[in-house]
């Protein structure tokens, strides 16, 4: 599943590509993707002819906002993606929508498991949509400070992994990345909230920070599926630079220790039992 990375990366390439841009036609293959409308012509009607003026990212929906006042959500659910792509390339198989642009240029909504999800609303309405709503403190927004994290953390009692993971406490973090999280701050996955000291607490949050914008930086995870890639096909590369997820019976990058993985739920957890307390 796309993380706050990856979505992230799909925002800014979507800014620098598609903002200004008109959206001449759109062609939606699987009503099941535009749910909340009744019809595709309901959803049709409302980006044909629109200008997109900018995007945004709220925890892991994007929002492209329109010169009429609309907004697209675009939710990539556990396998979506967005690819810019010339009208002269195939279709891939799980094409589910496609934007075509007066630039000439495609903007393709994938989705192999068909879990995402597009719809339009107006721009006064976004805090009516429930899951909008609903949606925590991002953890690269300015405003979620050192203190604000900090005021949120103490008192609680929850588990770091499960706390890091729920998305109404912070958004976007999911089970690659809490991992990396983690095993900076010198952290275990099943370490109580309430046992930190200042200074762990301190880790734990500029850990965050810096994993989150390598991230970034290496333009997100892509796993042997593939399933993620960027606006223009691209895999990301942080895969590469991974301390922790996915290397099981490794030596750990810090203390030479071997990582081990822990089941947590129904997922795989990784950390190194040495030097994660």
């Amino acid at each position: 599943m796309p993380e706050l990375p990856e979505v992230e990366v799909l925002r800014r390439d979507l800014e620098r590509e598609a903002v200004g841009k008109t959206i001449r036609e759109v062609e939606v293959k699987l009503p099941r993707i535009i749910r909340r409308h009744k019809t595709k012509r309901e959803f049709v009607d409302r980006v044909v002819g629109a200008k997109i003026t900018r995007v945004d990212r709220r925890g892991k929906y994007l929002l492209v906002s329109l010169n009429s006042g609309d907004v697209l959500v675009m939710h990539l659910g556990m396998s979506g993606r967005i690819e810019r792509a010339t009208p002269r390339k195939a279709l891939e198989k799980h094409t589910h929508a496609i934007f075509r642009l007066r630039s000439g240029a495609d903007l393709r909504f994938i989705d192999m498991r068909q879990f995402g999800e597009l719809f339009v609303t107006h721009a006064d309405g976004l805090e009516g949509v429930r899951e909008l709503a609903h949606i925590a403190l991002d953890p690269l927004a300015d405003s979620f400070t050192w203190q604000v994290f900090s005021d949120i953390v103490t008192g609680r009692q929850a588990k770091l992994k499960s706390l890091l993971m729920e998305q109404k406490f912070i958004s976007g973090i999911g089970n690659i990345y809490s991992d990396e999280i983690l095993w900076a701050a010198g952290l275990r996955y099943d370490r109580v909230s309430d046992t930190l000291t200042s200074q762990e607490m301190r880790r734990l949050y500029r850990a965050m920070q810096e994993v989150l914008q390598d991230g970034i930086r290496h333009g997100g995870v892509t796993l042997d599926d593939e399933t993620y890639r960027n606006l223009h096909g691209k895999p990301g590369e942080f895969q590469q630079h991974l301390k922790v997820y996915g290397r099981e019976g490794k030596p750990c990058r810090r203390c030479r220790s071997t990582i081990v993985r822990h089941r947590w739920g129904n997922r795989s957890t990784y950390l190194c039992q040495q030097c994660q307390v």
